[in-house]
């Protein structure tokens, strides 16, 4: 069974998240980044749940303990800060996800889910939708065998939009995952990135890059777009 780590020193909220999660995966409970470090330390954890602010050591203070570490276990920034800074700190120090209270458990629900998904993406680092094989070390996406360039930005744009199949990025969370921080690239950018890889896999069968009016960007498996246009 799937472990998944709550670390949130409000009790009230363990439990909630707890009894909403505990049918699916086993729970793991810590008040603060260093109780669970403990924890880390004697039981293999798949997915972390964390907030930021927490005595002792801080939801910051922990993600940065983790990956200076090179524990890769995906982590989402569960919190009550909301601003553009708390989100850019997280996200730098090596977060996976970031979403604020109150809680839609629904919603974490299919994030935990595609988090588990990206993981075991990244073990596997290939990505099969359909008749397209992308790998993550190789700058090609093959399509019924048949190998396509990709540009740097182009096999980071595909690879992260399809690890998370019907999730909206925002133009700014792409620029900032994919462009990085520092990038003088605006959005006009991944319009035309978008379009490049609509272009370069017309042919693959499995899966569609869907423009989210006013809000982004979202991979879409084929089948899934079929389920919606019935509804």
């Amino acid at each position: 069974m799937i472990n998944i780590l709550i670390v949130e020193d409000e009790m009230s909220v363990r439990i909630l998240t707890r009894a909403k999660l505990k049918d699916v995966y086993n729970i793991f409970e810590a008040d603060s980044g260093k109780s669970a470090l403990d924890i880390l330390e004697h039981h293999h954890i798949d997915l972390i749940i964390c907030d930021i602010m927490m005595p002792e050591m801080d939801g910051y203070e922990f993600v940065k303990s983790l990956r200076d570490s090179k524990d890769m276990t995906p982590v989402i920034f569960l919190t009550a800060m909301n601003t553009f800074a708390h989100k850019k700190k997280g996200f730098a120090l090596g977060i996976d996800d970031y979403m604020t209270k109150p809680i839609d458990y629904e919603e974490l629900s299919w994030r935990i889910d595609a988090l588990l998904r990206r993981a075991r993406i990244a073990n596997e680092q290939k990505l099969v939708v359909g008749n397209m094989t992308l790998k993550a070390d190789s700058l090609s996406a093959e399509i019924n065998g048949i190998a396509k360039e990709l540009t740097e930005i182009e096999s980071k744009l595909l690879f992260k939009l399809l690890s998370y199949p019907g999730v909206v990025f925002t133009k700014q969370q792409l620029m900032d995952e994919v462009w990085g921080y520092d990038t003088e690239s605006d959005y006009n950018t991944i319009k035309t990135y978008i379009s490049r890889l609509r272009n370069k896999c017309a042919d693959c069968d499995g899966f569609e890059l869907v423009s989210v009016r006013g809000l982004g960007y979202k991979g879409v498996i084929k089948n899934e777009v079929a389920e919606n246009e019935k509804q």
